[in-house]
């Protein structure tokens, strides 16, 4: 009678979000690029704690991550947590493209934007990330009215960004969304200004119908803030596109 030789199991355990949020951490140190910082703070992106590594090869990683944790999407959020609390720019980066939008809590976009120090944040996150949470729609007015500069941006990349892809979307949801613009169109901070320029150009290509409303808002705007060179360049950039003959000829309006 022969023995019977067992074999040894494979090894499958999965490193907890802990562990690879660590790891992904000395990652994103070990690549870190000075020269990509110089460049970045001519584009007006943050240096401080900022490390310089690519967006293509932290979403390679995002995606590494993913799949490394399997199919458990509450461990890809909270490896998003992890990487959010480490302070540093390009880790914070990276929680756009590991969370899941529609995990996120509402207790949890309030932390995040009150903490927003640059435009590519911001504008990740609200693209990759809180567009896609239950309580995306209410943050809006509620992020528009306040006048933390990164905020305020936060609302009008969100309303940009669902105008884009929340294809469900009944259109006159979005009317309000473009009184919210013509309110803060005289806010003469360029991160804001350009924001707001963004969600009225977004919202205006979605249907003949909010391209009349968004039309009509940036004739408002310059009707109603004559010394206004934040609201003088919204309007007028908006009108530029939203009435050039590709956009008119795409919404049918001839």
């Amino acid at each position: 009678m022969h023995a019977v030789t067992l074999k040894e199991p494979p090894v499958t355990d999965t490193p907890t979000p802990d562990a690879l949020a660590e790891q992904i951490l000395s990652d994103l140190r070990a690549r870190a690029n000075p020269d990509n910082v110089e460049g970045m703070a001519r584009f007006g992106i943050s240096s401080e704690n900022t490390l310089g590594v690519s967006v293509p090869v932290m979403r390679a990683m995002a995606r590494d991550a993913r799949k490394t944790l399997g199919r458990d999407k509450l461990a890809w959020n909270r490896l998003a947590e992890l990487l959010w609390e480490t302070g540093v720019h390009d880790a914070r980066l990276m929680t756009a493209f590991v969370g899941v939008g529609a995990l996120v809590t509402e207790e949890q976009m309030d932390a995040w934007v009150a903490h927003f120090d640059s435009w590519d944040v911001c504008d990740q996150v609200c693209i990759n990330l809180f567009r896609e949470s239950p309580h995306a729609w209410g943050k809006m007015a509620e992020w528009a009215a306040r006048e933390e500069e990164f905020v305020r941006r936060a609302a009008f990349a969100l309303g940009a960004t669902i105008a884009v892809h929340d294809k469900k979307r009944d259109d006159a949801d979005f009317l309000p969304l473009l009184a919210l613009a013509e309110r803060a169109a005289s806010d003469e901070r360029n991160f804001v200004k350009k924001a707001v320029n963004w969600q009225i150009r977004q919202i205006g290509k979605r249907s003949a119908m909010l391209n009349e409303a968004a039309v009509a808002t940036c004739e408002r705007i310059l009707r109603d803030n004559p010394a206004s060179k934040a609201a003088s360049w919204t309007a007028r950039d908006a009108l530029r596109e939203l009435q050039s003959e590709t956009i008119r000829a795409r919404l049918g309006l001839g």
